[in-house]
């Protein structure tokens, strides 16, 4: 443990944690206020409470600014492992280690490696 010692109800053995867990259940039968939401009383609650929230503009706010950073890092993120993989599969090289003579068009917008003999 976190050195603190167990009081209270999470000192008790499991067995009797068990038997006042259920008695709670039952006494909120008894008095009424336990009951299961039809489908239309749990959608009106939830409407409901989702527009309490949505009028906390500095909370939505917030919330939009983390799903914006997020998804600003894991696009950054891809976009960097794609321009990698594209640099790298350009690479040919022949078997002295020098590089391979590209095919036309295949690196559009790029001067072509000078050989020795256009020197």
């Amino acid at each position: 443990m976190s050195g603190k010692s167990k009081r209270g109800f999470a000192s008790m053995d499991p067995e009797r944690q068990r038997e006042i867990a259920s008695k709670g259940g039952r006494a909120a039968h008894a008095k009424g206020t336990a009951h299961e939401w039809s489908r239309d009383e749990a959608r009106n609650a939830g409407r409901k409470g989702g527009e309490v929230v949505s009028r906390d503009r500095a909370h939505m706010a917030a919330i939009g600014r983390e799903g914006g950073e997020a998804r600003g890092r894991s696009t950054a993120r891809s976009r960097q492992a794609s321009n990698f993989a594209d640099r790298e599969s350009r690479v040919s090289v022949t078997r002295e280690g020098m590089p391979a003579p590209q095919a036309a068009g295949e690196r559009q917008g790029t001067t072509p490696p000078r050989d020795e003999a256009t020197r």
